[in-house]
């Protein structure tokens, strides 16, 4: 996959992104928070499809997507923590 960032005239940030199977999608991430996703058919440079997402709306599609849940990072970088500090008392 190929992400290339693009900074908005007025503020904001522009992620065009380009699967491996040659999808296409771009996110932009305005000031305020929220995200509009823009999704291309494969022919064309105008977006087959736009979608606005609240930033709770985005947190949740990101939660879907990610590859592990929110509560086992946090546990993991918990255990992370818990060996630096042990290997600094010792």
């Amino acid at each position: 996959m190929r992400i290339d960032r693009t900074t908005v005239p007025g503020g904001g940030m522009l992620h065009h992104i380009v699967t491996r199977a040659g999808g296409r999608l771009c996110v932009l991430v305005t000031r305020d928070g929220e995200r509009q996703v823009f999704v291309y058919d494969d022919d064309s440079d105008e977006p087959a499809k736009e979608l606005v997402l609240a930033p709770d709306e985005a947190d949740g599609v990101a939660e879907i997507l990610h590859s592990r849940p929110i509560a086992d990072r946090v546990r993991s970088l918990e255990r992370r923590v818990d060996a630096l500090i042990g290997e600094r008392a010792s």
